[in-house]
């Protein structure tokens, strides 16, 4: 499993240590390793080698974006006046500045990106399309989609 990325290696141990810290980042390994059926030394040997494969990249604190201001997200799509790779590589290493910011994927349709933008409010938000994601490398245009309210988000 060392430096391997592929799914197809993990055994059901990994993939239920994976699932469990995946839900809960600050289990200890006690009751991590007697909810996958481990003793706690050979599950936290499994963990390291699942961080030092790159498997696990890391963990984090989830944060309530409302209880810190920031419950206002837009989607925004970005279409590009250049696709080529020098193009595509300059946006991509732009984009990843902006802090508001919080998701960027390339697109398979009639728009290049699509954004994920968490500001305090619409008018901070006038303010990061104005100033930082329409002044990004090749952007041709921009639309937007402000979220009324979020249903289901990852790692919530």
């Amino acid at each position: 499993m060392k430096n391997s990325s592929h799914a197809g290696e993990l055994d059901d141990f990994d993939r239920r240590i994976l699932a469990i810290l995946g839900r809960d980042g600050r289990i200890t390994f006690t009751d991590l390793a007697v909810q996958v059926g481990l003793s706690k030394t050979p599950c936290q040997q499994r963990v390291k080698r699942l961080v030092d494969s790159g498997l696990i990249t890391g963990f984090r604190a989830i944060v309530d974006p409302a209880k810190v201001g920031l419950d206002h997200v837009a989607f925004t799509e970005v279409k590009l006046s250049d696709t080529r790779e020098e193009a595509l590589k300059q946006f991509n290493h732009a984009v990843r500045k902006i802090p508001e910011v919080e998701e960027c994927h390339m697109i398979a349709s009639s728009f290049d990106y699509l954004l994920k933008v968490r500001t305090p409010d619409i008018r901070r938000y006038r303010i990061v399309l104005g100033e930082k994601i329409s002044s990004l490398p090749h952007v041709a245009s921009t639309s937007t989609f402000v979220a009324m309210e979020t249903i289901r988000e990852a790692a919530r």
